[in-house]
């Protein structure tokens, strides 16, 4: 037994460390909350106390010493990790997983992470994903599972990021921000009655199409196509390439000459779509060729008054869009709409090119007035500056 009176703080600890190391865990115990006493804002001291009273079994006291050690440092990695492994141990597993939970938001990076912490943070995430898998289940049956249509999509995302599994992505538009528009991922097919129409064209789409690659793929253009004295970011590895390349049949406003010739039904069928009117913007259209194993990076659209179609014709395997939280795989003939200004990325991990056709439509939550005078105030704005400016992608 070890003679404490008269002891530092610096020599109980050591002592501490001794009697823990050979299996005297109550002894250590007893040295550490001497030492605490002396010195109570040490937080190592604490943490290693409260490290002896959950050996001892002495789970109340160890949460009592680790809230001590976090109204010192609230944030502290170490002692909000351990209060969920006590937590864990009293067999409240619900309460253990939102700890866990909370500890981990302030984990350092894996590259970080300290070794003697990756098994315990490990096992952190595991609790964790099981504790928001059982708080999505149970809120799902709190509403029950005879609910349908746009409303139950809505109600499961809604579920999903109340349980943490599912991040809430934001519109964020690289030039212009309407005021009041939702920030909806994929959109309902509710909201489009022209889109059977559309689809019904996919056969004569795709036979243009195939001319196109025929007999004039010359006229297919790098779909990232920036000046050598601008920033790319993440563009890098696609800029000017024909990895991912563009057949343009409306652009900045105006029929491509040459182009929108040889594609007269894919014209008619867009000419039917509710496409934005801006001088030397809008409306575009093209057809998106998508190289083998190639990636197009995260990123944002120019504005969120106008939502993207995409009308797949030619899709091997493995290719997918991801847009905000939501990921889908394209099928032939199968139109959808999204918001290009919520994140979104897209891939052709296929030994086969992807092609679909791409164009513009108006957000259908804006009113014919509005339209009007966005249109109109988006011209002004370009006559101010002197013209159009790169609107990126």
């Amino acid at each position: 037994m070890t003679d404490a009176a008269g002891m530092s703080v610096t020599a109980l600890a050591a002592a501490a460390d001794r009697a823990a190391a050979s299996g005297a865990v109550g002894q250590a115990r007893d040295l550490l909350e001497q030492a605490v006493g002396q010195d109570p804002n040490n937080i190592s001291l604490q943490m290693n106390l409260a490290a002896c009273c959950r050996a001892l079994g002495d789970f109340s006291s160890a949460l009592a010493v680790i809230d001590r050690a976090l109204a010192i440092e609230p944030r502290a990695y170490v002692a909000l990790l351990m209060k969920a492994s006590v937590m864990e141990k009293l067999g409240a597993p619900h309460e253990a997983g939102a700890a866990y939970g909370i500890a981990l938001t302030q984990a350092p990076s894996d590259d970080r992470l300290p070794a003697r912490l990756r098994a315990a943070t490990s096992h952190a995430r595991e609790v964790h994903a099981r504790y928001e898998t059982a708080l999505a289940e149970s809120l799902r049956e709190s509403i029950g599972a005879d609910r349908g249509g746009p409303a139950a999509r809505r109600l499961g995302a809604f579920i999903e990021q109340l349980a943490g599994k599912r991040k809430a992505y934001q519109q964020e538009p690289t030039q212009f921000r309407y005021p009041g528009l939702p920030a909806i991922e994929f959109w309902e097919r509710e909201e489009f009655p022209w889109l059977e129409a559309l689809e019904a064209e996919t056969a004569g789409i795709q036979a243009e199409l195939r001319g196109v690659l025929s007999d004039d793929a010359g006229g297919l253009e790098p779909y990232v196509n920036y000046p050598a004295n601008v920033p790319v970011d993440q563009w890098a590895e696609l800029n000017r390439s024909t990895r991912w390349s563009s057949y343009h049949l409306l652009e900045r406003g105006l029929p491509v000459a040459g182009h929108s010739e040889r594609c007269p039904r894919t014209m008619a069928a867009m000419a039917r779509l509710p496409q934005p009117q801006v001088v030397e913007r809008s409306p575009a259209s093209m057809f998106s060729v998508l190289q083998p194993h190639t990636r197009i990076p995260p990123h944002t659209g120019v504005a969120n008054t106008r939502l993207v179609l995409h009308l797949p014709l030619i899709v091997p395997e493995s290719c997918g869009v991801r847009v905000g939280y939501e990921t889908r795989q394209w099928r032939l003939g199968e139109a959808w709409v999204f918001d290009d200004t919520i994140e979104h990325e897209a891939w052709n991990d296929s030994d086969e090119v992807r092609t679909i056709l791409i164009c513009d439509i108006w957000n259908p939550r804006l009113s014919d007035e509005e339209r009007e005078a966005i249109a109109q105030v988006m011209a002004a704005m370009d006559a101010f500056a002197g013209g159009v400016a790169s609107d990126g992608l």
